[in-house]
């Protein structure tokens, strides 16, 4: 089935649901860094089967993060959804997330929750080299992210400095193998003449054209692309097992510390958790479930085939300013 069908018969669901259902019951405030068309379906679902009325505020994940803290107790905001662990990982070290209970975190494997029970992960992507099979043999595809930088790749590589995957990505990086060698990747990839795109989406369509035969985008994206286009020339690019090239990053929800409907707000972070949440993630925005038991969708290469590299989220939340200021240092800048 088309994706735009499978949302049509989706919408079509809710409405039925809706009517069934009684709103006012209750009502909660979620700041979400996920787009309105990645998880607004779901919200309407969650209320057309509670009753609880939902608003929301949209925004990039890191200026939502920042503006709850400015808000601080004053935040209207009862749920923070996340499209980056680094976000949430800044509200934990800033006090301002309260902790899950036993039962929500236990739903998803601990790799993918905070220690401290802070924040739980919804779904994950996984970062990869998208390519143009017209442009560019996969025989000639490099094994780590640092051979981006040879000079073989000049001029031929993508990437999205201002997004927030891409700074946990870099983030991770600085982690693992260091401050200074990761600014030396970077230096290495502005130098090389990497183009900069606005976002992930920017990237692919710019690969699928063939106006950049490369780029560094997460799984999903390219995905998406063929499922509208069969015939579009881009195609995935996993990394060697364990490269930080093929980090896999978890989406991810807390409940606000000074919240007052912390009842309703861990409701919907039970739901968003639970097998039809879980499978839109995956069949409709073509991502991987992170709750236990919930297979990804037909066509996903299962996780434990690609081998993906993990890595502890909690460490992103303290490292974001500084990855900011090494992105800036190297002169990589978002359009």
């Amino acid at each position: 089935m088309k994706l735009a069908s499978r949302r049509l018969a989706f919408a079509l669901v809710l409405s039925v649901v809706a009517g069934a259902c009684s709103s006012g019951e209750a009502s909660i405030t979620v700041y979400s860094g996920r787009t309105e068309n990645l998880i607004g379906p779901l919200l309407d679902e969650f209320t057309a089967q509670t009753g609880i009325d939902v608003a929301v505020k949209y925004g990039s994940s890191a200026e939502l993060a920042l503006l709850i803290s400015e808000e601080g107790d004053r935040s209207p905001a009862d749920v923070f959804i996340s499209q980056s662990p680094g976000a949430v990982g800044f509200l934990v070290e800033a006090g301002l997330l309260g902790s899950l209970n036993e039962a929500v975190l236990d739903m998803v494997s601990r790799e993918f929750r905070n220690g401290a029970g802070h924040w739980v992960g919804l779904s994950g992507r996984i970062r990869v080299l998208v390519y143009n099979s017209d442009l560019v043999a996969p025989d000639s595809l490099p094994a780590s992210v640092f051979d981006l930088t040879d000079e073989r790749f000049a001029d031929r590589i993508g990437v999205a400095p201002g997004n927030g995957s891409f700074q946990d990505f870099v983030t991770a990086m600085r982690d693992i193998h260091g401050d200074d060698a990761t600014l030396a990747w970077l230096e290495g990839l502005e130098s090389n003449g990497a183009k900069t795109y606005a976002n992930n989406t920017a990237i692919v369509q710019a690969v699928g054209r063939g106006e950049v035969p490369l780029g560094l985008v997460n799984h999903y994206y390219n995905l998406r692309a063929l499922t509208e286009d069969p015939d579009v020339s881009s195609r995935n690019h996993f990394f060697a097992e364990g490269d930080v090239g093929s980090l896999l990053i978890a989406t991810a929800a807390g409940i606000l510390e000074s919240s007052a409907q912390s009842g309703p707000a861990l409701d919907l972070i039970e739901f968003l958790l639970g097998e039809s949440a879980q499978s839109f993630f995956s069949e409709e925005t073509l991502e991987y479930p992170l709750a236990s038991g919930v297979a990804p969708a037909a066509g996903l290469p299962p996780l434990a085939e690609l081998e993906a590299a993990t890595y502890d989220f909690d460490d992103l939340g303290g490292g974001l300013e500084r990855t900011r200021e090494l992105i800036a240092a190297s002169g990589l800048e978002a359009p």
